[in-house]
């Protein structure tokens, strides 16, 4: 069975940081239809790499600690995803 999928419409950045490594980390928040969700971006101002989850969680807690994990150990946008794997597979 195929589902839809709903796109992320109203995007807003809730919360940059530029880390120490040229790196501005976000966290966006959006909808998908009557759901608000939290994103995460990574944007490399030396390489110009913009990597995008655009609904990491339902929990902007999740979504903030996420973050503060990217910056704490400097992952680059390229390792993101990676990262947001591991991440979840602990978390959930």
């Amino acid at each position: 069975m195929f589902t839809k999928k709903i796109p992320v419409t109203d995007k807003t950045i809730y919360m940059e940081i530029y880390g120490q490594n040229k790196v501005a980390y976000r966290v966006i928040t959006g909808r998908m239809g009557d759901i608000i969700t939290y994103g995460i971006e990574t944007e490399d101002y030396n390489s110009g790499v913009l990597e995008v989850i655009p609904d990491f969680s339902r929990n902007i807690e999740d979504a903030v600690c996420f973050v503060e994990m990217l910056i704490k150990n400097r992952i680059s946008p390229k390792y993101m995803y990676i990262k947001a794997l591991d991440y979840l597979r602990r978390t959930i």
